[in-house]
Protein backbone atom coordinates (compact mmCIF):
# COMPACT_ATOMS: atom_id res chain seq x y z
CA UNK A 1 0.00 0.00 0.00
CA UNK A 2 1.37 3.44 -0.63
CA UNK A 3 1.26 6.28 1.88
CA UNK A 4 -0.58 8.31 -0.92
CA UNK A 5 -3.87 6.49 -0.60
CA UNK A 6 -3.51 6.65 3.25
CA UNK A 7 -2.91 9.90 3.18
CA UNK A 8 -6.29 10.85 0.56
CA UNK A 9 -8.69 8.69 2.51
CA UNK A 10 -7.16 10.65 6.10
CA UNK A 11 -8.09 14.00 4.42
CA UNK A 12 -11.68 12.92 3.29
CA UNK A 13 -12.79 12.62 6.85
CA UNK A 14 -14.66 15.29 8.32
CA UNK A 15 -12.37 18.37 9.26
CA UNK A 16 -9.42 17.08 8.95
CA UNK A 17 -6.11 18.84 8.48
CA UNK A 18 -2.30 18.02 7.74
CA UNK A 19 0.20 20.26 9.48
CA UNK A 20 4.30 19.36 10.15
CA UNK A 21 4.62 17.74 13.84
CA UNK A 22 8.54 17.88 14.06
CA UNK A 23 9.88 16.25 11.05
CA UNK A 24 6.84 14.03 10.75
CA UNK A 25 3.24 15.20 8.84
CA UNK A 26 0.59 14.94 11.20
CA UNK A 27 -3.13 14.53 10.62
CA UNK A 28 -5.18 15.98 13.17
CA UNK A 29 -9.11 16.17 13.95
CA UNK A 30 -10.11 18.98 16.58
CA UNK A 31 -6.77 19.75 16.91
CA UNK A 32 -6.20 16.51 17.87
CA UNK A 33 -3.35 14.14 16.32
CA UNK A 34 -5.16 11.07 14.76
CA UNK A 35 -1.91 9.87 12.94
CA UNK A 36 1.23 10.76 12.07
CA UNK A 37 4.04 10.01 9.46
CA UNK A 38 7.58 9.39 9.43
CA UNK A 39 9.43 11.26 6.74
CA UNK A 40 10.65 8.21 4.53
CA UNK A 41 6.20 7.69 4.07
CA UNK A 42 7.16 3.67 4.86
CA UNK A 43 4.34 3.35 8.27
CA UNK A 44 2.05 5.24 9.70
CA UNK A 45 1.15 5.43 13.23
CA UNK A 46 -2.41 5.63 14.28
CA UNK A 47 -3.72 6.47 17.35
CA UNK A 48 -6.24 4.46 18.10
CA UNK A 49 -8.34 2.88 21.11
CA UNK A 50 -6.87 0.08 23.32
CA UNK A 51 -9.54 -2.09 22.11
CA UNK A 52 -8.73 -1.59 18.29
CA UNK A 53 -4.91 -1.61 19.20
CA UNK A 54 -5.04 -5.05 20.96
CA UNK A 55 -7.33 -6.10 18.04
CA UNK A 56 -5.16 -5.66 15.59
CA UNK A 57 -1.86 -6.67 16.98
CA UNK A 58 -3.31 -9.66 17.63
CA UNK A 59 -4.91 -10.08 13.63
CA UNK A 60 -2.41 -8.83 11.52
CA UNK A 61 1.20 -9.28 13.20
CA UNK A 62 2.69 -9.03 10.03
CA UNK A 63 2.29 -5.44 9.66
CA UNK A 64 0.90 -3.55 12.80
CA UNK A 65 2.98 -3.40 16.03
CA UNK A 66 3.20 -0.89 18.84
CA UNK A 67 4.02 2.07 18.75
CA UNK A 68 5.49 2.37 21.90
CA UNK A 69 5.98 6.39 23.78
CA UNK A 70 8.58 6.04 26.68
CA UNK A 71 7.45 2.98 28.08
CA UNK A 72 3.47 3.49 27.10
CA UNK A 73 2.19 2.17 24.09
CA UNK A 74 0.71 4.73 22.27
CA UNK A 75 -0.84 3.27 19.71
CA UNK A 76 -0.33 0.98 16.01
CA UNK A 77 2.62 1.19 13.68
CA UNK A 78 1.80 -0.01 9.89
CA UNK A 79 4.34 -1.46 8.25
CA UNK A 80 3.01 -0.16 4.60
CA UNK A 81 4.58 -2.35 2.28
CA UNK A 82 3.38 -5.42 4.66
CA UNK A 83 -0.05 -3.92 5.17
CA UNK A 84 -3.59 -5.24 3.18
CA UNK A 85 -5.12 -1.40 2.21
CA UNK A 86 -8.20 -2.39 4.07
CA UNK A 87 -7.31 -3.11 7.09
CA UNK A 88 -5.19 -0.12 6.95
CA UNK A 89 -8.18 2.27 5.75
CA UNK A 90 -9.97 1.07 8.39
CA UNK A 91 -7.75 1.53 11.13
CA UNK A 92 -7.37 5.50 10.09
CA UNK A 93 -11.28 5.42 10.72
CA UNK A 94 -10.85 4.33 13.80
CA UNK A 95 -7.98 6.21 15.19
CA UNK A 96 -10.19 9.42 13.30
CA UNK A 97 -13.14 8.70 15.32
CA UNK A 98 -10.88 7.74 18.21
CA UNK A 99 -9.77 11.46 18.49
CA UNK A 100 -13.05 13.63 16.92
CA UNK A 101 -15.28 15.81 18.65
CA UNK A 102 -17.91 13.94 19.76
CA UNK A 103 -20.11 15.81 17.17
CA UNK A 104 -18.54 14.13 14.49
CA UNK A 105 -17.94 11.23 15.59
CA UNK A 106 -21.69 9.92 16.28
Amino acid sequence: MKFEQVRAEALSLAEVTQAPHFDFASFRVGGKIFMTVPPDEKHVHLFVAEEDRELALALHPGFAEKLMWGTRVAGLRIALHEAKPDIVLQLVHKAWANKAPKRLSR
